[in-house]
This record gives structure tokens, sequence and C-alpha cells, in this order.
């Protein structure tokens, strides 16, 4: 099993940048293929950022491509979503997840942590 924890979301103003973190539990972290996941209010939840389990390959929503870099330590088992010129539409609950394989669809994650808010302000 493995227990995901994010943090580094906030309020901020659009144009500026953030960067989360989501620390894993347990030796298995390297396993894992780690996706990032948003959901703003009234929306269904999108994928954001995928990478493998070696960080040699990544996919990237169209949305936030350019913008967003998603990388993984995992001699520290955390894994980075570094968000660049942020707009109000990027403003959503953002979830790091784990899967077996580098998926961008959210049905093939197996665990998910629970969340950190970030709302871009104009």
């Amino acid at each position: 099993q493995v227990q995901l924890v994010e943090s580094g979301g906030g309020l901020v103003q659009a144009g500026d940048s953030l960067r989360l973190s989501c620390a894993a539990s347990g030796r298995t972290f390297s396993s894992y293929a780690m996706g990032w996941f948003r959901q703003a209010p009234g929306k269904e939840r999108e994928f954001v950022a995928a990478i493998s389990r070696s960080g040699g390959s990544t996919r990237y929503a169209d949305s936030v491509k350019g913008r967003f870099t998603i990388s993984r330590d995992n001699a520290k088992n955390t894994v980075y979503l570094q968000m660049n010129s942020l707009k109000p539409e990027d403003t959503a609950v953002y979830y790091c997840a784990a899967a077996r394989a580098l998926y961008i669809r959210d049905c093939g994650y197996d665990y998910w942590g629970q969340g950190t808010q970030v709302t871009v302000s104009t």
C-alpha cells in the first residue's frame, strides 16, 4: 500500500508560480508511475501530468503543456509539480496518484492523496 500526502498549494495571483509536492510512504515508490490530477468546483476530475517510474517519460495535458513540469526524486519518495504562469482556470484541488504504469486516465491509478487547494486570482 502507498500513502500519498500533497503539499504546497495556496492562493496566488495570475502569472505566479507554485510547486506542489507529493510525499509517498513505503519503500516501493520507484515501482509506481505518478500522476497529478485536478478537480475544479462543479467539474470532472482531469488529468494534468504523469511521470514514469524512472522519471524518463512524462505526459501533460494540453492545457498545461509548456507551463507545468512534473518531476520526481525516488531517493526522497517525492513527486513534484512545478506550475508557472498560473491562470485563474488552473484553480482546483490538485491530487497526486500512483499507478503501476504511465496512464493519463484516472481509472488507471490505484492510490490517491487527499488533495491540496490551488487558487489563482486575477
